[in-house]
């Protein structure tokens, strides 16, 4: 009995730390959720039970819970030593003639470089002995750091138990880092709480690792990426190259950089610094540069050191993203839904190679958090495409006789209605609807936009012209246009005002989902849209449908509900579906048939990569739902098949690994017509 017990304990621990790895390293799926929390909720009871038999490697031991009083100092076996910094094309060009001068013809023939994203985060040195995790420890001074092992521990990524055929007393070192998702939705809920929001990623991951209390820690779902080896000893394979050195740590249970490349030149190096900074935006984590190392090691031996930096190494940091400016007034927008958004006008100031004259300060509870005037000096942040924000205010630099408060209005600043602050919500709103401009002409572009009733060509300027004009004043009145209206329009041709109305007429038939979407209702988005679209069969049973039941459907949680039910019983709503339905006739989805045999994919998990051509990605996936499938995005061992356009890379590569049936988008045609 005990035996099947232990073994039960062992395989549980086992499959739960595949599962994470997948999940957080691998990004792929395999189990749901509630799967998973069964898998962890069975391994947890048996080891309350059999305390005698948890395994060290147990993710139960990355919840948390220690709770420290201090932390003690690790001084560095092998110093954590800093890089010198590339800004300049000519820096990399200098760092490579550098290294070419050093080494003989035949080592320069054999060189080659290793190029890695310099992630924004917290730098570890993380300790196994005989493959289990023992110590992990800030980066510090480089000599000296802090010992920071309960709440490393936490990081779902990081084994505390090494796989394979690893070396008897490793060093590991890697940044730990905080995604951008994570992010977002740790300060949404700081702000909720009217706490304090991290400025940003790199410095809630700081944070997050110098938790007295770990499970603080674990709540903060970090990452982590390995970089480096430190010490190394008893290694049953050395490593010749620093490649090698992150083969063998991935094949040990440690997450790489998936974006790591091997550079044979200093083009090349270029090149890598230039994708990766087009794709900076996108990534899910924050990086503010480029690491470049030589890969062979003896080659980075023979180079050696200079002061505290190798040279065999160089950062090519990218240029800022924050930079200090002065508030020189706050404006009053307002949203589609009426929220009213302080935004800095601000002494214009180059950020990441953007002139930058606008910054959001977010809502009242902001400001006053901020503690931000007009007339203060402001550290301000770019992030991507969203609009910058202020981070910090200079309060040292403050004049008292320059600056002065910032006064939220009483009424709109746009339609001069009444605002008001809903109990639990941090924004102001204004109460015009569809009677403020500023409302109206926001609704009208989401209406338009692509996701929503895809009206091609009405651009914010044309919105703005008809709402001015009084041509438009909600959606139903786009469908009353006519030619001779659009002509009189200043810049309106005959072209352009046929192509207007053309691209009006091809949405009078909107998808069920597009439509909610289109509504603007609070809380719903495009996803939330899809979903009501598959339960309900009409527009006429999601308006009559109660809070209650909307809340019985997954991902709808009871503010939500009552944002529809509410939206659905305003006399203004209704007027306006009443009219929008005189136009448009709504596309409902065909209803999962009860005989199973019309759904001829069910229960079957699909994944779609490479170029197709007589399917938009968008229209494959709704193919593929209609049919009963399942859409994922991650090849693993429970994907039914691979639908393989042109161009098919890593993915297809995964599949046929794993013996995942491969079709092509003609043989998919065949066997599934439209």
């Amino acid at each position: 009995m005990s035996e099947s017990i232990e073994a039960r304990m062992r395989a549980l621990v086992d499959e739960i730390n595949r599962q994470n790895y997948n999940y957080h390293v691998l990004d792929q799926i395999e189990l749901t959720d509630s799967e998973f929390d069964a898998l962890f909720q069975e391994l947890k009871t048996l080891e309350g039970q059999y305390p005698q038999y948890i395994l060290p490697n147990s993710p139960t031991q990355k919840v948390g819970g220690t709770i420290l009083k201090g932390f003690t100092e690790v001084i560095h076996e092998m110093p954590m030593l800093s890089l010198d910094n590339a800004f300049k094309e000519e820096d990399v060009v200098k760092f490579d003639e550098r290294i070419r001068e050093k080494l003989t013809r035949d080592e320069m023939a054999r060189l080659n470089y290793w190029a890695e994203p310099k992630l924004d985060g917290l730098a570890i040195s993380i300790l196994y002995e005989n493959g289990v995790l023992v110590r992990a420890a800030t980066r510090g001074d480089g000599v000296r750091g802090e010992d920071v092992t309960e709440n490393v521990k936490t990081i779902r990524c990081i084994p505390l138990v090494l796989k394979g055929d690893f070396p008897s007393r490793l060093e590991v070192r890697g940044e730990a880092f905080m995604r951008r998702s994570v992010f977002d939705a740790l300060n949404a809920a700081r702000l909720k709480k009217h706490e304090k929001p991290f400025a940003n990623p790199r410095n809630a991951a700081a944070g997050s690792i110098r938790q007295l209390d770990s499970k603080i820690a674990a709540e903060r779902q970090l990452s982590f990426y390995a970089y480096s080896i430190g010490i190394i000893e008893n290694n049953p394979k050395p490593f010749s190259a620093h490649s090698e050195a992150l083969a063998g740590l991935a094949s040990y249970g440690l997450p790489i950089c998936p974006l790591n490349e091997r550079a044979a030149s200093v083009a090349d190096l270029l090149a890598y610094q230039a994708k990766i900074l087009a794709e900076r935006d996108q990534l899910p984590y924050e990086i503010d540069g480029v690491v470049y190392k030589v890969d062979q090691y003896d080659l980075q031996e023979k180079l050696g050191f200079v002061s505290r930096a190798p040279r065999f190494a160089i950062a090519h940091k990218f240029v800022a993203m924050e930079a200090r400016t002065t508030v020189l007034d706050v404006d009053f927008q307002v949203g589609r839904t009426g929220v009213i958004t302080p935004v800095a006008r601000l002494e214009p100031v180059n950020v990441a190679g953007v002139m930058v004259s606008n910054a959001t300060l977010h809502n009242e509870d902001e400001i006053n958090r901020l503690q931000v005037m007009i007339g203060d000096e402001v550290m301000i942040r770019r992030a991507g495409d969203v609009i910058p924000q202020v981070i910090r205010v200079a309060l040292e630099h403050r004049d008292e006789e320059k600056v002065r408060a910032i006064i939220f209005p009483k009424t709109c600043p746009v339609c001069d209605s009444p605002v008001e602050r809903v109990e639990g919500e941090a924004a102001l709103r204004c109460t015009g609807g569809f009677s403020c401009k500023a409302q109206r002409i926001e609704r009208l572009k989401h209406f338009v936009s692509r996701k929503a009733m895809d009206i091609d060509g009405l651009g914010e300027k044309w919105l703005e012209i008809f709402v001015n004009e009084g041509l438009v004043e909600d959606p139903a009145d786009l469908y009353t246009l006519t030619k001779a209206q659009l002509l009189e329009l200043p810049r309106m041709g005959e072209k352009s005002a046929d192509n207007v109305l053309a691209s009006i007429e091809k949405s009078r038939t909107p998808r069920f989902a597009s439509f909610i979407y289109a509504l603007g209702i609070r809380e719903t988005g495009e996803a939330t849209a899809r979903v009501l679209a598959s339960e309900y069969a009409s527009l006429a049973a999601l308006r009559a449908e109660t809070a209650e039941n909307f809340q019985k459907i997954d991902d709808i949680g009871p503010v939500m509900a009552n944002h529809l039910v509410e939206f659905f019983k305003q006399p203004q709503s209704c007027e306006l579906l009443e009219r929008l339905l005189t136009h448009i006739t709504i596309e409902y989805p065909v209803m999962a048939p009860k005989d199973v045999t019309e759904l001829p994919l069910l229960d079957q998990t699909w994944v779609v990569t490479g170029t197709l051509h007589h399917f938009t990605r968008e229209s494959i996936k709704e193919r593929l739902l209609s049919l009963g499938a399942k859409v994922s995005g991650a090849i693993s061992k429970n994907t039914t098949a691979l639908l393989a356009g042109e161009k098919a890379g890593s993915k297809l590569a995964k599949a046929q690994e794993l013996g995942v049936m491969v079709m092509s988008e003609d043989e998919f045609l065949v066997k599934y017509p439209e």
